[in-house]
């Protein structure tokens, strides 16, 4: 039955995924579902996006082993961003009515720094799309063990892949809502199930006080701090200029909408988090065996701890209710993922390079570079042996460094020019990658052990500075962003 269940859903979502190609008809369909989702869509389109596998296997595990302090990240970075998004950022990027946040850094900026800012948050999607994919491949090893791991995850590739390629935002728009109903009621009640089967809430509860698993701030060692600040920090701030956070700003039907989406999406999602977590550690109580999961030399193993708890200890409906919930949470993330590099590549880079395109043409082409993300990211996890968790924070440090400082000044400073948002990432890059050489987590020296990408943003800063008051010789008069949306080949409609 578990299996046959499975099969239909991945049917199903496959199928909403064809349906909502009937509503693309030009590439701002295809990117930003033709900037119209109502409220309860953007809403959805946030959380579910957000609450992918790191979140239900990689967290909830890592919280069971080490408690809140070593999940500083996500969801306390993660949400923060969201929060941050909203208050600060989703009205400007929703009146500016751009398709991507790499237009943003052309309109402010120019063309260099569209192109450098857009590779580089591009290429931070690499190791958030691998997580799921890698996470997706490990449901289906689970529920399936005659096929590979392998196997496993190019099967999931193949189905995402299928389903973003055809219906883009629209489909993800419209799988996110299926999926968050989903994700909810799933996880609600495999939480009160396993609860009760640990000895009730409260004993679950007690047990994780006892262990110190809720303190937030455990740790007694300067590089400990560091880790815990790194982690937040790169959350918190690298997760704003990222497309995925963008297109779901700017999908929405009205400004308000925006706000009220992305804000609302933020704080359901840090609060839902603790869902998994509890789920987790409520594994841990009812059968100690799952901690030998935390001694595993391949440190993956830990992420099988609700999979392998919920088919060995629970009857069928709940692992329907379980796995539905897991693979949407996997499938809504994984696309999101997916078609948000392909946006940035083919609107901010290869534009850059070429004619315009026309707008039929245009969605040939962000359909042949959506299969060539998902070739590469399948590529990705199938080699590595991170955990999701490290995957995306892996590539959050990327646009941390390379494209935070030139929003946020460009957004809030009024000094801030395209010489100043060279030098930011001229000068913040080449610190990061040269203090990766000197860092060591585990150093009495506290400039040994601070995190290299807080280095890097320090010095991104510094070089927005720098070059901003220094003469200016690199001049660029910023375009009106109506008269930038006519010189793209895509319809904006506005």
């Amino acid at each position: 039955m578990l299996i046959g269940c499975v099969i239909v859903y991945m049917v199903a979502t496959v199928a909403v995924g064809l349906y909502a190609a009937t509503r693309v008809h030009s590439a701002k369909d295809f990117m930003v579902a033709g900037r119209s989702l109502p409220l309860y869509m953007s809403f959805a389109c946030v959380f579910a996006t957000w609450f992918g596998a790191e979140t239900v296997l990689s967290v909830s595990a890592k919280f069971a082993h080490k408690g809140l302090g070593f999940v500083s990240g996500d969801p306390f970075g993660a949400s923060t961003c969201l929060v941050l998004v909203a208050f600060f950022f989703a009205r400007t990027f929703y009146r500016m009515g751009l398709m991507t946040i790499g237009d943003y850094y052309h309109m402010r900026y120019g063309k260099f720094v569209e192109v450098i800012a857009s590779l580089g948050i591009a290429s931070s999607y690499l190791g958030w799309t691998s997580a799921q994919l890698s996470a997706l491949g490990l449901v289906i090893n689970v529920l399936f063990p005659g096929i590979t791991l392998n196997q496993s995850i190019l099967m999931g590739a193949v189905i995402v892949t299928i389903y973003t390629l055809f219906g883009g935002m629209w489909s993800v728009a419209l799988t996110d809502v299926i999926q968050t109903a989903a994700i909810v009621i799933g996880l609600i009640i495999v939480a009160i199930l396993l609860g009760n089967k640990a000895g009730g809430f409260n004993v679950v509860l007690a047990e994780a006080q006892s262990q110190g698993k809720l303190t937030l701030f455990p740790h007694i060692t300067a590089s400990a701090w560091m880790a815990f600040i790194g982690e937040f920090i790169t959350m918190s701030l690298g997760s704003i200029p990222q497309q995925d956070v963008f297109q779901r700003v700017t999908s929405a039907k009205d400004e308000k909408t925006a706000f009220i989406g992305t804000l609302t999406g933020g704080l359901f999602y840090f609060g839902f988090a603790f869902v998994p977590m509890f789920i987790a550690f409520a594994a841990t109580v009812i059968d100690t065996d799952y901690i030998a999961h935390f001694q595993a030399s391949d440190p993956r193993e830990v992420q099988k701890i609700l999979p392998m708890l919920i088919l060995n200890d629970t009857p069928i409906w709940c692992q329907v209710l379980f796995f539905g919930a897991v693979l949407s949470a996997i499938l809504s993330t994984a696309s999101g993922t997916l078609l948000a590099p392909a946006s940035l590549l083919t609107e901010n880079v290869l534009q850059q390079f070429t004619k315009h395109f026309k707008d039929s043409t245009m969605l040939w082409v962000l359909r042949a570079v959506l299969i060539l993300v998902a070739i590469i990211s399948t590529r990705i996890s199938l080699n590595t042996k991170s955990t999701m968790y490290e995957m995306v924070e892996g590539g959050y440090k990327v646009t941390l460094v390379v494209a935070f400082v030139p929003l946020v000044c460009g957004i809030y400073w009024s000094r801030a020019t395209t010489q100043g948002a060279i030098f930011s990432i001229l000068i913040g890059v080449p610190v990061w990658l040269a203090t990766e050489y000197i860092y060591l987590e585990e150093s009495e020296n506290l400039w040994r052990c601070v995190p290299p990408h807080l280095y890097g943003l320090a010095a991104a800063f510094v070089g927005m500075w720098l070059g901003s008051t220094m003469p200016n010789w690199i001049q660029h008069s910023q375009p009106d962003p109506e008269e930038l949306a006519k010189k793209r080949s895509v319809s904006m409609g506005h």
